[in-house]
């Protein structure tokens, strides 16, 4: 082949991958920028890190489990705005980064403030013009008064468009009706202290400047009793009841109903060690204390009264700090021994560290390492580039590792339940297998891909996070609910999927080092890379194919049956016989390096659909993940087919270039 070619070759595939890249990394930045400068929120006063620290670790019930305040807010606020941070401007002009539990604490206590926040992400402005709201470009982030001029039209439109069903739903339709249910959501929080806000009017206890007094709520929990007995006398005597007890009863149940919602930060007045049993709303507390029907009534009145005084102390730094640590020591001594918060502080931490934030930024510089490590060899550069890379994706992976087992210790589970845990594990995996499969070969080619694939695989598992909006740590679907089969079954599929994975892009390495002549050592390092593709389709094999037969086995234990044709099971069918497929042709000589690799970079296309593509399909017993994201899918698919043909591309220009070889070979060789 002419050299000239090769380095044109070289050039535009450099080029294609470099442009790729930076696309991906553009789309990415465009999506969570907000435009313009931050906004102005006059009067902006920062939370001290003190109170944001005792703020954080407030356990309260959230998904079916207990969690610290703080990942609440980090979820909340993901859902609304599709970031856990934002930043604004004081009336001086001084520039805050408010975090996620600064934001809800604004929410919380501060909601005239709160309001004033760019807190919703609009990702289609069609939808504010629907509702008469000025707009600014197709996406940002909007306030909650900026959309509350047209809060009537959405409820109106959102009434209508979701009665259809959300797969029929048009872009802008869709948007609407989200946007309706994350402004009711962000409603619920800044009306949720207003019981201590406000206060009960005493209607008809005005002097002679006619403002009526105010009341605790907590004051009227206390005369409980007495209220419930009156109201029973007068019902009994047939009197109508007086406008001051109907106005009391109209104010604590709107009150209670406002602090009803979201928030869940009261532990349970029995059965403690039941981990199933709800925690308490404030508005549940006063509601039943209220009603009679409360076990402990002493007790959820001293929690109102916590939750009023720190409410009023808000404007005093000092003050609010002390009376959310009582708060904080209050509730830790009403939940002391329950399992369930006994992880909170290190829940806590294990968001603040940002273990993944960590590893992807380990596996970056691991990659940056790996170039020099491939272009400058065994030079002294190029050694130091090597341990470099290799320090690099340990360490990466090794922060993965931790990860996991906290999460894992958090969740009271093996580590794989939902599809996040899947790209997070298979991101340790294929950084593991690369670099023990650089102990083994010392070529160097697994260790390019060990930081490259967790840069790429971490990479996802934040986008995937962030457009989920889902607290993947909840709990399980009661169908995956069984430890044994999530350590069993469920690993050894997602490691079969790992090796699968890892195989694949061994191949495309082959391709792209041989095709572009980049293979400095020869033939001797392309039967390296061929052992090793070939050694690691095997075990793809092996952990693929226990891995569903120990499902059948789940299977038949939960569903009594053992196959069902289910997509899932489908889809891990299809890559047992892939591999066998690829090992069979190869042991029969039909494929030889080239056929073996171009057929392996395929082994991507299954895997993927095996493990994400099925739960796109809407149907089958598996189908309870991500359903978003096709685009991704296909974009990948896109990919791995161009890799094939520049695969079939450079083997037939290899071939064609050896027969004009041997066909000069034989020409010289004729008698004249």
């Amino acid at each position: 082949m002419n050299s000239s070619l090769i380095i044109v070759m070289r050039w535009v595939v450099a080029v294609l991958i470099c442009l790729d890249l930076t696309n991906s990394i553009y789309k990415v930045a465009k999506e969570n920028r907000s435009k313009g400068e931050p906004p102005v929120i006059e009067g902006y006063e920062p939370w001290s890190k003190e109170v944001l620290e005792l703020a954080g670790k407030l356990p309260v019930q959230d998904g079916g489990r207990v969690k610290p305040l703080s990942t609440y807010a980090r979820f909340t606020m993901l859902r609304l705005r599709g970031d856990r941070s934002m930043k604004i401007r004081d009336g001086e002009g001084e520039v805050h980064k408010i975090g996620a539990t600064a934001w809800l604490l604004d929410c919380l206590f501060r909601p005239a403030i709160a309001m004033e926040l760019p807190s919703f992400r609009i990702d289609n402005a069609d939808a504010l013009k629907a509702i008469g709201v000025e707009t600014r470009g197709r996406r940002d982030r909007y306030s909650y008064s900026e959309i509350e001029k047209g809060r009537e039209k959405l409820t109106q439109l959102s009434e209508i468009y979701g009665a259809i069903d959300s797969k029929e739903r048009e872009p802008v339709e869709g948007q609407i009706v989200d946007l309706d249910q994350n402004m009711r959501l962000f409603e619920t929080l800044f009306v949720h202290f207003n019981f201590a806000r406000n206060g009960i009017v005493l209607v008809g206890s005005g002097d002679e400047d006619g403002i009526d007094k105010r009341a605790n709520v907590s004051a009227f929990m206390k005369m409980a009793p007495q209220l419930r007995a009156e109201i029973n006398r007068i019902e009994r005597s047939g009197e109508r009841m007086p406008p001051q007890i109907m106005s009391l009863l109209d104010q604590i149940t709107q009150q209670s109903n406002f602090a009803k919602f979201s928030l869940f930060p009261l532990p349970p007045l029995e059965n403690k060690h039941d981990e199933l049993v709800r925690w308490d709303s404030a508005g549940k507390a006063i509601f039943s204390v209220m009603t009679g029907d409360n076990v402990d009534p002493a007790t959820s009145i001293e929690d109102i009264e916590h939750l009023e005084s720190l409410v009023r102390k808000v404007e005093e730094p000092d003050g609010f700090r002390a009376e959310l640590e009582k708060f904080n020591n209050h509730i830790a001594a009403r939940s002391a021994g329950m399992e369930s918060v006994e992880t909170i502080g290190m829940e806590h931490a294990y968001y603040k560290v940002g273990w993944f934030k960590w590893a992807m930024a380990f596996f970056l510089l691991g990659t940056l390492c790996a170039i020099p490590m491939c272009l400058l060899g065994s030079s002294l550069p190029g050694k130091i580039a090597y341990w470099s890379t290799s320090v690099l994706t340990g360490l990466g992976t090794l922060c993965c590792i931790i990860a996991i087992v906290i999460r894992c210790l958090i969740m009271h589970r093996p580590p794989i339940g939902n599809l996040y845990d899947t790209i997070i594990f298979i991101a340790a995996a294929v950084a593991l297998l690369s670099l023990v499969s650089e102990w083994m070969t010392r070529r160097r080619f697994a260790l390019t891909l060990g930081p490259v694939l967790g840069l790429i695989l971490i990479t996802l598992a934040w986008r995937f996070e962030t457009g989920d909006a889902s607290d993947h740590m909840d709990p399980l679907v009661a169908v995956l609910d069984s430890n044994y089969w999530l350590t069993t079954h469920v690993i050894t599929i997602t490691l079969g999927y790992a090796a699968g994975l890892l195989s694949a892009f061994l191949s495309a390495s082959y391709i792209l080092m041989r095709g572009l002549r980049l293979d400095s050592e020869g033939s001797d390092a392309r039967r390296m890379l061929t052992r090793a593709t070939y050694g690691m389709l095997c075990l793809t094999l092996l952990l693929s194919l226990v891995g569903t037969v120990l499902g059948g086995i789940w299977a038949n234990d939960s569903w009594g049956r053992f196959w069902g044709w289910d997509p899932k099971e489908n889809g891990a069918l299809m890559i047992v016989i892939w591999v066998l497929v690829i090992l069979h042709a190869r042991m029969g000589g039909y494929i030889r390096e080239w056929g073996l690799h171009i057929a392996t970079v395929f082994t991507a296309i299954v895997v993927t659909f095996s493990w994400w593509h099925v739960n796109f399909l809407g149907v089958g017993l598996h189908n309870y993940g991500f359903t978003s994201g096709k685009d991704a899918i296909w974009g990948f698919y896109l990919r791995i087919a161009i890799l094939i043909g520049l695969g079939i591309f450079f083997a037939s220009l290899e071939k064609a270039n050896r027969k004009k070889v041997e066909g000069k070979k034989g020409g010289d060789a004729l008698p004249a």
